[in-house]
């Protein structure tokens, strides 16, 4: 893989720097292993193949899980369609140097990535970023970036979010413009009191202003609608009763390679399969979680409960819902976060995070191909992941 893009982690002050952030991160609750456990106990299958149709796949998230969809769109832009970025930035933000030229990935990820004015450093520079991303493209890392013209983007800042601020997400929208994607196809929502969190119309949520786990605000928006509808156009209305079913499946048989020791990614992953994709094609759509939004840590909230399977039920629309978690040992990811400033890679002067070969990445990917295999193929649940 080609490396002639800024490079990080290059000054070992600036590295102990970073590290100190992370080490200051809260570790999940004991409750939570309970819940973790709890999940872990639930019949785990090997995914099963429904010929879904690829050409329909969109991925969505909230705060990592954001960034994440902002990096699969871009590195998967021949299969992605649409993406819906709540709270986040855009492609390789954490790659670009917000203090000086060889400041690191994690200082950019947690500073000018998230709420730069606190910091004292400025917003990610879409330009910058989008000149490094044609370059990525280039050397083969990344799909052809002519691909974002025609994504539909679903953009969210709440007014109330201090996490990753509207000055970061405002980068994002810059940046698909750039790209030479129209403003008709991008919304852009920054009028809601929100916290960091992603947004339902549930009574039983969090307040919406507020910023706490579970991070699922109750704002009266069905914002799960909203994203979709925005990428696939009008919608049947959301069911109100379930016709499929969610199913819990092994997600370490998809995470391989050299690197897969650092993947952080659970063993088990979820997925809400509408009665229709059982016999009809169905298009995909990845929902990734935000940190300390993982099933071990809060159970089945992010997967079951943030809107996304009513909307998909009446749509013929899959949701995948992959699975990071916490992890010190030998990746450092206290907080269960995914992958956009390099943890993931064994060389973090150079990390590949962004990339398609990139362990969470690919790892997605391969879920994706499962699902659009043909019915009835089969596939072994033998994990070359690190136990």
């Amino acid at each position: 893989m080609t490396k002639h893009y800024p490079a990080a982690l290059r000054t070992t002050g600036l590295l102990a720097i970073s590290l100190a952030l992370l080490a200051q991160l809260p570790l999940p609750a004991t409750a939570a292993t309970t819940k973790a456990t709890a999940a872990n106990k639930a019949d785990v299958i090997a995914l099963p193949a429904y010929q879904a149709d690829l050409s329909q796949t969109s991925v969505s998230g909230l705060s990592s899980g954001a960034f994440m969809a902002a990096q699969f769109a871009v590195a998967y832009s021949g299969t992605v369609v649409g993406a819906g970025i709540v709270a986040g930035g855009p492609f390789y933000c954490s790659g670009a140097p917000s203090i000086g030229l060889y400041t690191p990935f994690l200082i950019n990820a947690t500073t000018t990535c998230m709420n730069p004015a606190a910091n004292n450093v400025s917003p990610p520079v879409s330009s910058t970023l989008w000149k490094i991303t044609q370059d990525i493209a280039l050397a083969g890392d990344i799909d052809p970036t002519s691909n974002l013209a025609r994504q539909k983007v679903y953009l969210f800042s709440g007014t109330q979010d201090n996490t990753v601020t509207t000055a970061v997400v405002d980068q994002t929208r810059a940046f698909y413009q750039l790209a030479g994607t129209p403003d008709s196809q991008i919304r852009y929502v920054t009028s809601v009191g929100a916290g960091h969190a992603i947004i339902t119309d549930s009574k039983q949520d969090t307040a919406c202003p507020l910023t706490e786990p579970p991070y699922i605000n109750n704002c009266n928006i069905d914002q799960a609608k909203d994203i979709l509808t925005q990428i696939y156009g009008p919608l049947n209305p959301p069911a109100t009763s379930l016709s499929g079913k969610i199913i819990a499946f092994n997600q370490a048989s998809f995470i391989k390679g050299f690197n897969s020791a650092l993947s952080s990614m659970s063993r088990t992953a979820y997925a809400y399969v509408p009665q229709a994709c059982n016999s009809q094609g169905c298009k995909v759509h990845v929902a990734f979680h935000g940190c300390q939004q993982g099933a071990e840590t809060i159970g089945n909230l992010f997967y079951a409960h943030t809107g996304y399977n009513e909307v998909a039920d009446t749509n013929k629309i899959i949701v995948l819902y992959p699975q990071a978690n916490a992890s010190l040992a030998p990746a450092y990811n206290p907080k269960g976060c995914w992958d956009f400033w390099g943890y993931t890679s064994y060389n973090q002067l150079m990390p590949d995070f962004y990339a398609k070969s990139s362990v969470q990445m690919a790892a997605v990917k391969g879920m994706l191909d499962r699902l659009a295999a043909a019915r009835g193929t089969r596939l072994s649940v033998k994990s070359t992941a690190r136990k």
